[in-house]
């Protein structure tokens, strides 16, 4: 059976957010936990590219793709704010050892858990409606790209009861 890609959503768009100069300090403070592990996450992308199996990669790119965008929208809303926007760090300690297609999906799943727990979090404490719309589609966002990467893994089940849970 061959495996099709489809997208993992919608473009991601920062209109959730109507009026960015009413964020609060605890949406400010969601936005950019999340933003955080979307940075993690182009990392993680970074280091599985170099390990992938070659019919990886266009998964891959696709995900990092979804990372970049949400990541790009995030600074919009906080540059619209007047937040300060914090800068990716120079680098991020993975969880293992990331050596051969194997452990470069499983950080790939690690990946996708990481901004589902973030962004759930966001969820839960920002003010806004719109805040908390966007959270949760990136929370939805996460968990589908993680299922499909436990799919790839060959993991039963493939999702998750609760996504963005810390021990799920």
């Amino acid at each position: 059976m061959t495996e099709t890609s489809t997208p993992t959503s919608a473009p991601v768009t920062a209109a959730a957010v109507t009026d960015p100069a009413q964020l609060t300090d605890a949406d400010i403070t969601a936005l950019t936990s999340g933003l955080g592990a979307d940075d993690a996450a182009l990392y993680a992308y970074g280091t599985a590219t170099a390990f992938a199996r070659p019919d990886r990669l266009p998964q891959i790119a696709e995900h990092a793709a979804a990372h970049r965008a949400r990541r790009e929208a995030v600074i919009g809303i906080l540059t619209a704010a007047g937040a300060p926007v914090p800068p990716s760090a120079a680098g991020y300690t993975l969880p293992f050892p990331v050596d051969d297609p194997v452990s470069a999906a499983r950080l790939a799943v690690a990946a996708e858990h990481d901004c589902a727990v973030a962004w759930r979090s966001a969820l839960e404490h920002a003010d806004s409606p719109g805040v908390r719309d966007f959270s949760a589609t990136a929370l939805a966002d996460a968990a589908v790209r993680a299922g499909k990467w436990r799919v790839a893994l060959g993991t039963v089940p493939a999702t998750v009861a609760f996504p963005g849970t810390p021990d799920a």
